[in-house]
């Protein structure tokens, strides 16, 4: 990796040399990063058992094309072959719900015949949080 920063660092010299770069201010300088690990925070024996506890309830997810308003008298006049138009735009991406609440947006594939759906964005707990409020 310094071997990667020397070439970068001799690079960016020799740019400023080809534009004539004279104040020592004008050239790059080397930032001092932190190492990433792949260390997950460890949880204590009581909080997965807390844990244990909810990970088994049941939820319901389900996958909203779109959504329509009509009338009793236009509901009842439905039959094969309505068509009935919804709010969303074509290509547009679907819901994803759980319990009725927003948690995704996601993308209708087809897996070995079967439908199924790919999260394409996924709402962030905080953004979750608001939509209670």
């Amino acid at each position: 990796m310094s071997d990667d920063m020397d070439d970068w660092a001799a690079a960016m010299a020799e740019q400023a040399e080809a534009e004539g770069a004279e104040n020592p201010a004008d050239e790059a300088q080397v930032a001092e990063l932190e190492e990433l690990t792949d260390e997950k925070p460890q949880i204590t024996a009581e909080e997965k058992r807390k844990l244990d506890t909810i990970l088994d309830i049941p939820v319901t997810i389900a996958m909203e094309v779109g959504r329509s308003k009509i009338s009793i008298r236009n509901l009842l006049q439905l039959n094969q072959g309505s068509v009935v138009e919804l709010d969303r735009v074509a290509g547009e991406p679907l819901d994803v719900l759980v319990n009725g609440t927003l948690i995704a947006h996601g993308e209708v594939v087809v897996v070995n015949d079967k439908f199924g759906i790919r999260l394409t964005d996924v709402i962030s707990q905080i953004e979750r949080i608001k939509k209670l409020k």
